[in-house]
């Protein structure tokens, strides 16, 4: 599918940037989760209460201090994991997965799936008034991708010379390797396999990452930048250089731990993260186009905010940055903390942060006559790093479609810290609006304000 650009007066939608605010709509799903790759698969395993953390098989036994991981084995990188795509685009992918690191295949999987759920053909993507908005980690290279090199510059007694690196070594280094890690490199390969011509910008900012893309994607539609936007993210903590620094700065899930009980979000004996990977996007639309394309719509995006809270110390205050970020949501969407149906939480599963985003959570919503329903995707999939406000978007979207909530998984004795209300099963409703929240070890925190779509 190539998008062509379509003049006024040949059926394109003319969006002045002076008009009223937008109506912003989601349209399309796409995602890459250990839990599956399609929407329907996300839901069957939170709604059955199924864990996707298992034994880790990425990596060789003993070389990461992990024994179990949220892995999207689904994905293995071939063509056929990048949904429906016509011949060229096929040809073009095929081709460019060979110079993309596992993350940004994730990535553009996703992005395709999203683009193919919208219903988008080369007939109805505007590729001028299209644009994409797509968040990642930090890459880091894997180590194959120097073992010649260094081996180049090892002696027989092992030792490296550095002096050897730049007229021997440096010359084993495939010299596109960089490619295929640099962080902006999943929404530069979207807008090209696409050929979207719209605003375009690469978020990096850990797991606040998703709820940023979306919100600027939102904001560009809301004030008529574009008419539709791709937003996602693609990430991962099972790198192994990156599962090497979380496991030097964070609190990782006990290794004595049975996988599937292992990440216990807001659980009185919960003693960590696990580590996951996946990607997720959606495509925003202006209602209008949407509706004169005939588009099936998932959802409307309301609202989005951020905030960031840092001491003089440098001591990151993630429950003021969570407060901040859910008392904008509300005055922004001109609503209150009552018309809320349910918050996913970031639910890291670690004791520190779990006490200060259920803190925040209280401290907004504890007024309520009944306590806001919270759910929390990471006790089934783990922390996949950037790309988790995604799929924990398309998470709640699923849930507003089917009415009602899924349970938290390992919740079994709630701790007093952390005053939040996570339904045992499924037989708590979704309300017809909900909050993604996310935050960040340094005190990022970003979240969005969406709800059913009501005409």
């Amino acid at each position: 599918m190539v998008g062509k650009a379509h003049p006024a007066g040949e059926g394109y939608l003319e969006l002045p940037m002076n008009s009223a605010p937008n109506r912003v709509v989601i349209t399309g799903m796409g995602l890459v989760s250990p839990l599956g790759s399609s929407k329907a698969e996300l839901w069957e395993g939170l709604a059955s209460g199924r864990s996707a953390i298992g034994p880790l098989t990425m990596t060789p036994a003993g070389a990461l201090p992990v024994k179990f991981a949220a892995e999207a084995k689904q994905f293995t990188g071939d063509i056929e994991n990048f949904g429906p795509l016509d011949k060229e685009q096929k040809k073009a992918i095929r081709k460019g997965t060979k110079m993309m690191c596992r993350e940004c295949q994730m990535g553009v999987a996703a992005a395709q799936i999203a683009l193919a759920d919208a219903g988008f053909t080369a007939e109805t993507l505007h590729a001028e008034r299209t644009g994409v908005s797509y968040g990642s980690d930090y890459m880091v290279s894997l180590p194959d991708d120097f073992t010649e090199g260094i081996g180049q510059c090892t002696d027989g007694d092992r030792r490296f010379h550095f002096e050897k690196w730049g007229p021997e070594g440096l010359k084993k280094m495939n010299p596109l390797w960089l490619l295929k890690y640099l962080p902006n490199m999943p929404a530069s390969h979207i807008g090209i396999y696409n050929d979207l011509h719209g605003p375009s910008n690469s978020v990096t900012s850990r797991e606040a990452s998703s709820n940023l893309a979306l919100g600027e994607a939102f904001q560009i539609v809301l004030r008529g930048g574009a008419e539709a936007m791709l937003a996602g993210c693609t990430g991962t903590r099972l790198n192994p250089s990156k599962a090497m620094h979380v496991a030097l700065q964070e609190e990782l899930a006990s290794s004595d731990a049975e996988p599937a009980k292992a990440s216990r979000p807001f659980d009185l004996h919960r003693t960590g993260m696990v580590l996951g990977e996946g990607a997720g996007a959606v495509i925003l639309e202006n209602l209008a186009a949407a509706q004169a394309r005939g588009a099936a719509i998932f959802g409307e995006m309301l609202a989005a905010a951020s905030s960031c809270v840092v001491g003089r110390r440098q001591l990151a205050n993630r429950r003021q940055a969570v407060e901040n970020v859910l008392k904008s949501l509300l005055a922004a969407a001109g609503m209150k903390p009552e018309d809320i149906g349910h918050v996913n939480a970031h639910g890291l599963g670690t004791r520190s942060c779990d006490r200060e985003e259920a803190q925040a959570i209280q401290a907004i919503f504890g007024s309520r006559a009944k306590p806001v329903p919270v759910v929390a995707v990471k006790s089934a999939i783990g922390n996949i790093g950037a790309a988790g406000g995604a799929v924990e978007t398309i998470a709640s979207l699923m849930a507003l479609r089917h009415g009602h909530l899924f349970a938290a998984l390992n919740h079994d004795a709630p701790d007093p810290d952390c005053p939040v209300f996570l339904p045992a099963d499924g037989s708590v409703e979704a309300g017809s609006t909900f909050i993604n929240l996310s935050v960040t070890p340094q005190g990022q925190a970003s979240g969005i304000l969406a709800r059913r779509f009501e005409g």
